[in-house]
């Protein structure tokens, strides 16, 4: 993620709300009316560090950790006060967790200053003074018109002024952008020069802001001799930073926004920082080992004193005080005695546990960007990991919100039917012998009556001219995007027709094919005219005068063109919600009927309407939509009321309907998904009809399943009315539902695996507004919460004709729920970066997929992503922070309990070098391959029963059960290590030649058996071995052995005083010693073998490991995502 937001431009200027820009920044009388604007240069910056403050932000940086502040207070009492430990013991694993992070983000920054060098260093051509000039890209300045050539991408934010093309018009990509895919239409201002070195322009638009799809504007153009002309600009006019020129040879476009003020540097903001459940319970176990070591250190202080208060224990005659020592404050003296014990068992708290983990969430995140199955032929694409903190959460998912289009069905559109005056007609393509339908001599196959012709090619014609369709030309006789077409009528395409579309949306060539077939063929247009073929193959020419472009909010599009006889149509398409209010009541019954069974088939249906505008009329419409497009403020708004003002009293025409099929295996990707206890909630734009046929094709609503729904159409007509059948349905569903269900222990999941009755809820966008708006008198909720609690009770939830808006504002309250559920939002367009923000990635948008946390070709890896990735990620996680705990109390139990026999004179126990390396070499590795690499349950077992991601639901490894179980655990083994030592120690002449051993020597041998304890006991965890788990658990091993060996068998000659020097080799020559050890590591590990032996098989199969993992695989290189999925903790 870049973090490049901006809030400020050009110094410390205010902010204003529009900018002045000259095109070519010569001198111009029209330049001199405007104040004079400073503006960044065209730079991008997304590093986060610089040479000269990398190491005071980077240190500022990881001591907010409180971890590591901890460590460094320690280490700066060590340093300043009398401690029983040198300052190397905290500061050395200390530094090696603080280096190796800095390494790591050092790194990363690296990278980020040699993505911006490539992209500011770049080449582009500017023109200055009627040249041609070379420059970099990041000395271009806004208001120089710079040059673009077919195939590369743009330098900056830039209107476009000229094309190559002959209609005034280019192509663009926006796949780094917002993913899509198709080609987009940019469209030149209207009335520019051709020539634009003697262009005299100025151009006022919005000050930068981070919306793709938004721009306003308007152009000041300045002829010799002529009056000056206004233009107005548009989204339609503005080249994107990081778009690809296509199909194009060559455009000329003026800088309007550089650099970090680009939309593409403005959507590269920093997302909010998620903190996993995995972080939150190690934040727990945190405070309980931090009370344990205030605790041990208050104890060992306190008893301290009263063991010194006894008669000649204070002072005795060995070690009599000296006079500062006398001298010296008792309170002072009992609190430098305190921390010198916090000192001492400061190491309870595992540092290099947060090294660890930062190190297994990144080599991790590798696994499902190898994983081979997760690569698809098709797009030729892998998974892609952008916030790798989140692995674990994937193995916790509760809920799951997802989209319909694009994310369940493929978003590849064919059309189907259509229905006109009341009357079917099939694509001949799909004809059946149902319904009493026979195909006639022509491409049209109807009923035995028909449309009246006139209305026929009425509706074929505003399927031909209301869209924003383009045309590509050099492409195969038979071939029109990909897909061969039908001859229609035994008609030979010309070469006009020797071309595909391009479009925005499938949707729309999907009725321009649907077209075709009846006879109808769209040709092309320009920026002014569209043509089209009717079946007496003559060509129309339509001149369009405007076009009323599709929103989320009025869910319809319009144009209005001019035929060739002088006649002013306005064409309108959209969801039928948006258009039966405005068209005739006596026309929708006809119409409703073929729309509500279309929908009950799962096809996206749309209605189409038009209108006949007078002279006066249009003059009127003309004037009012020139000057709300020229408007720099509330454009949007004043555009809005204008079409809603043109586009009422229209004669409904006919519907269309067109197949969205589902996405290979959905159906088993959600059956799975539900049977792992994850509840899916189906949130959608689409008709109810549509989406509910969608959702009984994916299983998620099955034949059993009771449908309960919350729409317009239950709470009947009248405001007042609604809000009190509301209120009883939510009632009546919530006694049902709620009160009458019996609990489930496990969760909720399929009748197949419990007796109660499913429930699944449908909610439309309208009621989500009465349920979601809370009233002054809290009504509003009450509604939400009983809805809430409904909605948890289903099995599914179809939330049906809802605004992007809608979809955030559920996820958001699901979130904010009792007990904070995580959730996983999956879309695959920009009109889900809303739930993102607040989630696959398709043929519809990038935005998602920046804004997500995961991206993957297909909804059917997501079976794979949850149920294997995601369980086998927490388990391993919560497997090593609870294991970092519990070896850490072995290691700081034995030191504890050897204060009762040293006087409380906190003397060490081991020696300052394990102390040090214990956390750092000895058993830092295997934890951490174990981590990577462990699979305690086989991969083809955890896809086949989907309810074994249930166990580890809700965070189940990581409760205060399984903690206080190592807890526990690790108090045995330290108890065990001690006293069994202890006991061998009570005759301390352990060699044949009767010599003594000392405390060093009692020190290493519990530490040697605590190092051999630790790793065994990990390795009789271990269920999936690889060459690297054998490798770092035995070499571990070896490697402790060498170095006490070395350590202990070499004089150092930097070192003042050498405690274990031949401690070790003097140990291991003692056969009580050998007995000893390998005595105690048996002790200590027979309760693990007797547990696992004694245990009862919880099912078959449940313990298989396969051969070889699946997960391993090189690097897929990967290029564009499908399908976006962001974790909501």
């Amino acid at each position: 993620v870049l973090l490049l937001r901006l809030d400020r431009f050009g110094g410390e200027e205010k902010r204003v709300d529009s900018r002045t820009i000259h095109a070519g920044r010569g001198s111009s009388p029209v330049a001199d009316a405007f104040p004079q604007q400073k503006f960044c240069d065209n730079r991008i910056v997304s590093s986060k560090y610089t040479i000269w403050n990398f190491l005071p932000k980077n240190l500022f940086e990881q001591f907010r950790r409180i971890a590591n502040f901890y460590f460094l207070i320690i280490f700066l009492v060590q340093v300043i006060v009398d401690t029983p430990t040198s300052p190397v013991t905290s500061g050395l694993p200390l530094f090696f967790v603080i280096t190796v992070t800095a390494i790591k983000q050092g790194y990363e920054d690296w990278l980020r200053h040699k993505a911006d060098n490539e992209v500011n260093k770049y080449p582009v051509t500017v023109l200055e003074d009627g040249k041609r000039v070379g420059k970099e890209s990041e000395k271009i300045k806004v208001g120089d018109v710079v040059e673009v050539l077919e195939d590369e991408t743009f330098p900056c934010d830039l209107v476009l002024l000229q094309s190559s093309r002959d209609d005034d018009t280019c192509f663009v990509t926006t796949a780094s952008l917002d993913g899509e895919s198709n080609h987009k239409t940019h469209y030149t201002v209207p009335d520019t020069v051709k020539d634009v070195e003697s262009l005299h322009a100025t151009i006022e638009c919005e000050q930068p802001q981070p919306d793709l799809y938004k721009f306003v504007g308007r152009m000041h153009i300045r002829r010799d001799g002529q009056e000056t002309a206004v233009r107005s600009l548009g989204p339609e006019n503005l080249l994107l930073k990081g778009a690809t020129l296509k199909n194009t040879k060559k455009i000329y476009g003026v800088a309007v926004y550089t650099g970090m003020e680009t939309k593409m540097a403005l959507n590269y903001q920093g997302k909010s920082q998620k903190r996993s459940v995995v972080e939150k319970s190690i934040n727990a176990f945190l405070i309980v080992y931090l009370c344990l070591l205030v605790s041990k250190a208050f104890v060992c202080t306190t008893l301290k004193y009263v063991w010194q208060n006894q008669h000649g224990q204070d002072e005795p005659w060995y070690n009599p005080k000296t006079q500062q020592e006398r001298d010296t404050n008792l309170y002072l003296k009992m609190f430098t005695d305190f921390l010198s014990f916090m000192v001492l068992f400061n190491f309870i708290i595992p540092v290099s546990m947060y090294v660890t983990v930062e190190m297994q969430k990144f080599l991790g995140s590798f696994f499902i960007t190898w994983d081979k199955d997760f690569f698809d032929p098709e797009v030729q694409e892998g998974a892609l990991v952008n916030t790798s903190d989140l692995n674990e959460e994937l193995g916790q998912v509760e809920y799951i919100f997802t989209d319909k289009t694009g994310t369940l069905t493929e978003n590849n559109m064919e059309f189907i039917e259509c229905c006109i005056d009341g009357f079917q007609y099939k694509n001949h393509k799909f004809l059946t012998e149902t319904d009493g339908l026979c195909e006639t001599d022509g491409p049209i196959t109807i009923t035995l009556n028909k449309a009246p012709e006139e209305l026929e090619e009425l509706f074929l014609r505003a399927l031909c001219l209301c869209h924003t369709v383009q045309v590509k030309e050099s492409q195969p006789v038979d071939e029109i995007d990909g897909v061969v077409l039908d001859q229609v009528d035994g008609f030979s395409p010309s070469p006009e027709d020797q071309c595909a579309f391009i479009a925005s949306s499938p949707d729309e060539v999907a009725l321009v094919k649907g077209a075709m077939t009846h006879g109808f063929t769209f040709i092309g247009s320009d920026s002014k005219s569209m043509k089209i073929r009717n079946r007496d193959n003559r060509v129309e020419v339509y001149e369009l005068l405007h076009v009323l472009n599709f929103d989320p909010v009025r869910r319809r599009m319009s144009v209005i063109v001019k035929s060739e006889s002088g006649e002013v149509l306005l064409f309108c398409k959209g969801a039928d919600s948006s258009i039966f209010p405005r068209v005739r009541k006596e026309e929708v019954d006809r119409i409703r009927v073929h729309v509500e069974r279309d929908a009950k088939e799962g096809y996206r249906t749309l209605c189409v309407a038009y209108k006949r505008l007078g002279n006066e009329d249009f003059a009127r419409v003309d004037a009012e939509l020139r000057e709300a497009r020229l408007s720099l403020h509330d454009r949007e708004e004043k555009l809005m009321a204008v079409y809603n003002q043109v586009e009422t009293d229209m004669i409904l025409i006919g519907a269309t309907a067109v197949e969205d099929r589902l996405q290979d295996r959905a159906a088993e990707t959600m059956e799975a998904l539900q049977g792992a206890g994850m509840k899916v909630w189906v949130l959608t734009g689409d008709k109810m009809e549509t989406a509910k046929s969608t959702c009984y094709a994916c299983r998620l609503f099955q034949r059993g399943t009771e449908l309960l729904e919350l729409t317009v159409g239950a709470l009947g007509e009248g405001e007042g009315k609604r809000e009190e059948r509301l209120l009883e349905l939510l009632l009546e569903y919530h006694k049902r539902v709620v009160h009458d269900t019996p609990p489930s222990k496990t969760g909720l999941h399929r009748t197949w695996s419990s007796p109660g009755q499913d429930y699944g809820l449908i909610v439309d966008g309208a009621t989500l507004s009465l349920l979601l708006n809370a009233s002054p008198d809290g009504t509003g909720s009450h509604y939400k919460n009983l809805f809430l609690k409904i909605c948890q009770s289903c099995t599914s939830v179809l939330c049906c004709r809802m605004a992007p808006l809608q979809k955030a504002q559920i996820v958001r309250m699901v979130k904010s729920s009792k007990g904070s559920p995580i959730t996983l939002s999956v879309g695959d367009g920009a009109n889900d970066v809303s739930v993102f923000l607040d989630c696959i990635k398709g043929k519809e948008g990038r935005q998602a997929v920046r804004n997500s946390d995961y991206a993957i070709p297909k909804l059917k890896h997501l079976k794979k992503l949850l149920l294997v990735h995601g369980h086998l990620y927490y388990v391993r996680i919560a497997h090593l922070v609870q294991y970092f705990f519990y070896k850490n109390l072995c290691f700081i139990l034995p030191q504890f309990l050897y204060q009762f026999y040293c006087g409380y004179s906190q003397l060490p126990l081991y020696d300052a070098a394990y102390l040090t390396m214990y956390n750092i070499c000895f058993t830092s590795m295997p934890i951490l391959a174990y981590s990577l690499f462990e699979q305690h349950i086989s991969i083809d077992t955890l896809l086949d029963h989907a309810a074994l991601y249930r166990e580890v639901a809700k965070n189940a490894m990581l409760r205060w059960g399984p903690f206080f179980y190592w807890t526990m655990l690790g108090v045995f083994h330290g108890l065990l290590f001690f006293f069994g030592v202890y006991c061998v120690f009570s005759n301390p002449a352990l060699l044949p030649s009767g010599q003594v051993f000392g405390n060093w020597t009692f020190g290493t041998i519990v530490f040697t058996i605590l190092v051999f304890t630790v790793t065994i006991k990990l390795a009789l965890d271990t269920r999936h071995w690889t060459w690297i788990n054998h490798f770092v658990i035995w070499g571990s091993l070896a490697f402790y052995i060498l170095f006490s060996f070395f350590w202990g068998g070499i004089t150092w000659p930097f070192l003042e005083q050498q405690r274990l020097y031949f401690v070790f080799i003097n140990m291991l020559s003692s056969m009580s010693a050998w007995l000893a050890i390998m005595l105690l590591i048996v002790l200590s590990l027979l309760p693990d073998v007797l547990l696992v032996a004694l245990r009862r098989p919880r099912g078959r199969n449940t313990r298989q490991v396969l051969p070889r993992s699946p997960l391993c695989f090189p690097s897929i290189p990967h290029q564009q995502r499908c399908l976006t999925l962001s974790m909501c903790a």
